[in-house]
This record gives C-alpha cells, structure tokens and sequence, in this order.
C-alpha cells in the first residue's frame, strides 16, 4: 500500500503546470509591456525637448519557462525470525523532494540602423491616416497630428520651423469630422494587376442631404478639386497642382514626437539656461489653470512624483507626466502609440534565435 501511495504521488508531481499559468502570464506580461511602452515613448518625446537623443529598445521575444523537479525514495525491509517463534515484521521509508523554478526569458532589440530609419524618419503612409479616419478616429485630431499639409494646405507646427496653422486647414478638419461623423466619406484601397503598390481613394457616396452636399463642396473648394468630383486617388507628395487628386505630406513619427516635444511643460529656467529647447508651452510650475498647454496633448511636469498619473517618467531631476483624469491627453497619446505600430513601413530585423532546453 505505501509502494502505491509513493507511485501515485510522483505521477501526479509530473503532471502540467503549464495551462494554468496561460491565463495569469498573458495578462501580467501584457500589462508590464504596455506599461513599459508608454514610459518609454513619453521618456522620449520629453528627451527631444531637452535635445537628447532618443532610443527605442523594442522586446522580441517573451518565453516564460517553468520548470518542477521531484524526487521520491523509499525503501523496506522484512523479518521472519525471532527467538520467541515465527514472527513477521515489516519496516519502511520514504523521501520525497521538489523544486520550482521559474525562468523568463526576455529578448530586447534596439532599434537602429536602417529598422531606425524606416521606422521613425519614413512618412507615415497616407492610406494608414486614412485608415484610422475609417477606424473612427477623429479627423480634428488624426490630421493635426499626423499631416503636414494637403493640397498645398498647411497644418500649424511647432517644432524648429514654427508656423501657424492656415485657416482653411482648421476648417477642413473641422469638415471631415463632420463628414465621418454622418458616414458621409469612406476609404477604398486598390491595387493594380502585377503591381505591388496600393493607392488609396477618397470617397465621397452620394447621399440625398443638402447639408452633407455644401459640406463636400466647400471640401472642394479648399483643396481646388473639379466640382463634383466623388472618388480621389490619395499620395504622398507636395500639391501638384491636379484638381483629381490629392497630394497629402505626412510626417514621421520623429517629427510627430518633435512636435509634441515642442508642447512639453518645461521649466523657464531651463530654457534660459540652454538646457532645453524653446517650445510652445513655457511654465514654472504645473497644475494651475494658467500653467495647462494646448487641449490636444498636456506633458505636465514637476519635482515631486504625482500621485495618480496615466503615465509618469522621471527625468533630468524632474517627474513628467500625463494626468490620469485627462481623457483627451489620454486619448491623443494612445492615438500616437498606434502610429508608432503602423509606422512600420520596412522589414523588420530578425530577432536572436533562442533555443529552449526540453528538459
């Protein structure tokens, strides 16, 4: 009986640990990457402002490896003899030891190089703003960020060459919106036979609404198209002067960071002192009515670490952060980290090759 209690005892320390810690490690190691992949882009948008040089360490590869050892021994032993007649007695051990071990492995990839060039100094492509406007993105916020200019219409920038934004470039976010709020534009992505390359085209479906209609006429008018006009092939490029087409200058993501950079809280005398950069937002301490920056995105900054923030990074002495009750900030900011995955308009790098023991 004790033979077969030990027997049934290291079967059972042999069976899978793994299914069960799926659901417990899918979700901590999410949570620990998002979290790391929000301190690491607000880290380096607030570099750029004090003319730090950013770096991406981008994670390849999670392996999460668990591991159980155990031992069992047991041993018997039988007399049959005894001075006072037949007499039989039985004795007996056992020793039984386990070990746990829990062995992650995480595989970091910088991003340099060439992967750094197509990820960050490439225009983000057209048809990838034109998807998020389909996502339902809004256009008032997609295009602000993401769009230098269309049809020769030229968004406000704030980083080194500041300029503000033209009237008719205000209005015709301001347009769009409405249009993608009354399902009124629509994205088609076509490409040719035998041929690699996409264009995007712009729809405009018609629909039985005056409103809608002086809507899409004054789209027109902004961006000089023929009247009437209802579907626009989409491409990156400066305006060319086509009253068919649509020629939008996008921006990557360093010059999105760049732009957000310009907007970051910063102390004064850091940008006296030449520490920083000269920016659009310019304040001595955070948190007060008067010290908040542009609604679009507020970088909020201060000596102390701020209790409830939705993302807070420590640098030069200083704590930067985004308030958590700042859905807007919130929003804007999550808006970024996906351009930052659909920015990827070239071949990633392999990652290492990692070979997992099997015993």
């Amino acid at each position: 009986m004790l033979a077969n209690a030990l027997i049934a005892s290291a079967v059972c320390a042999c069976s899978s640990i793994g299914p069960p810690t799926v659901e417990r490690d899918r979700i901590d190691y999410g949570s620990a990457i998002a979290d790391s992949w929000k301190h690491q882009t607000l880290l380096n948008i607030v570099k750029l402002r004090y003319g730090d040089f950013p770096v991406f360490l981008e994670i390849a590869q999670v392996i999460a490896g668990y591991q159980i050892e155990s031992t069992v021994g047991a041993g018997f032993n039988a007399t049959n003899s005894s001075s006072f007649g037949p007499f039989a007695f039985f004795g007996g051990s056992a020793l039984a030891q386990g070990k746990y071990t829990d062995r992650p492995t995480l595989i970091y990839a910088p991003l340099t190089g060439n992967d750094f060039l197509k990820k960050l100094m490439t225009p983000i492509p057209p048809s990838a703003v034109l998807f998020m406007l389909q996502s339902g993105y809004a256009a008032d916020l997609v295009m602000r960020i993401a769009v230098n200019s269309i049809n020769g219409v030229s968004n406000e920038s704030k980083r080194g060459m500041s300029r503000t934004v033209d009237p008719d470039f205000a209005r015709l976010v301001q347009l769009l919106r409405e249009s993608q709020l009354a399902d009124a534009v629509q994205i088609r992505i076509e490409r040719p036979k035998g041929s690699d390359s996409e264009s995007a085209i712009l729809v405009f479906p018609r629909r039985e609404d005056a409103q809608l209609d002086a809507g899409r006429t004054e789209i027109g008018s902004i961006l000089h198209l023929k009247p009437g006009v209802r579907e626009l092939a989409v491409y990156y490029g400066g305006y060319s002067g086509k009253d068919d087409e649509i020629a939008m200058m996008t921006r990557s993501m360093l010059q999105i960071m760049l732009e957000l950079g310009a907007i970051v809280q910063v102390p004064a005398a850091d940008v006296t002192s030449g520490r920083a950069a000269a920016g659009a937002v310019e304040v001595q301490t955070s948190g007060t009515p008067e010290a908040q920056g542009p609604a679009l995105l507020n970088i909020l900054s201060g000596e102390a670490q701020p209790r409830d923030a939705y993302v807070a990074i420590p640098y030069g002495g200083r704590w930067f952060w985004i308030a958590n009750t700042d859905i807007r900030s919130k929003y804007t900011f999550g808006m970024v980290m996906l351009l930052f995955s659909i920015s990827e308009t070239g071949v990633r790098g392999n990652a290492p090759v990692v070979t997992v023991p099997a015993n």
